[in-house]
């Protein structure tokens, strides 16, 4: 029997911190260094601790059309939402190196509010660019390494098979590397749109492979998709 998974009728903004990123994506130091797309970042702390580090990273997402108080007001509701669905989908997570749901609430808020805190400086320096998939306002080539965290794969039921295929060939035009976390879906099952993204892939001349990762709160979200160019 499927779990029942965090139940969701949209996209919702919710934040992670770079220690999330680095374990989610399995960074390494020299992966920080590169030139670094944050694909549908949201809320995420990752551009303002990266920024602070002396890196360089760009982070897009149609949410950075909003003001910070616009988008602080869809955090405030999108918590009380999230916060409320985890007692009942509890034993779907791993409370390991997050121990609880007030810790878990505690660390969301904290990237969020470094996220607004750092949020206007950065889009008026183009660290937080408007941009959505399948289309991406940026050059070929323009990154070395683009990570797309709970988008893609997670919505499997919003966003269809034709719409993963061609956002991940946008990602690649975009960036020498492409990395995807999770691959699995709301209800904590492997994508289906896993499969019949990893064939289109290859027949298009890429090498897509999934790898494990030193992370794991979704229990078997423990995988990433790696996309690399022939």
């Amino acid at each position: 029997m499927a779990r029942k998974g965090v139940q969701l009728s949209q996209v919702v903004p919710w934040g992670r911190s770079l220690s999330e990123y680095a374990g989610m994506f399995a960074l390494s130091e020299q992966d920080l260094t590169k030139d670094i797309l944050g694909c549908a970042d949201g809320p995420a702390s990752f551009n303002a601790e990266m920024t602070a580090r002396g890196r360089r990273v760009v982070s897009c997402d149609p949410l950075y059309i909003f003001s910070g108080r616009e988008i602080r007001r869809r955090i405030d509701a999108t918590f009380a939402t999230m916060m409320s669905q985890m007692p009942i989908t509890y034993t779907n997570f791993v409370w390991d190196a997050i121990p609880s749901i007030q810790a878990l609430g505690e660390l969301r808020m904290t990237a969020m509010e470094t996220f607004l805190r750092d949020f206007a400086r950065g889009r008026q320096r183009g660290r937080y660019v408007v941009s959505a998939l399948p289309h991406l306002a940026f050059a070929d080539g323009a990154f070395d390494l683009a990570l797309c965290s709970h988008f893609l794969f997670l919505y499997a039921q919003h966003l269809a098979e034709a719409f993963h295929v061609a956002a991940l060939r946008e990602l690649c035009r975009v960036a020498t590397e492409v990395r995807v976390f999770p691959l699995l879906d709301l209800d904590g099952q492997v994508s289906p749109h896993l499969d019949p993204a990893l064939t289109a892939l290859r027949r298009a001349g890429f090498q897509a492979a999934v790898r494990r990762v030193p992370y794991e709160f979704l229990k078997g979200a423990n995988e990433m998709l790696v996309i690399e160019r022939q």
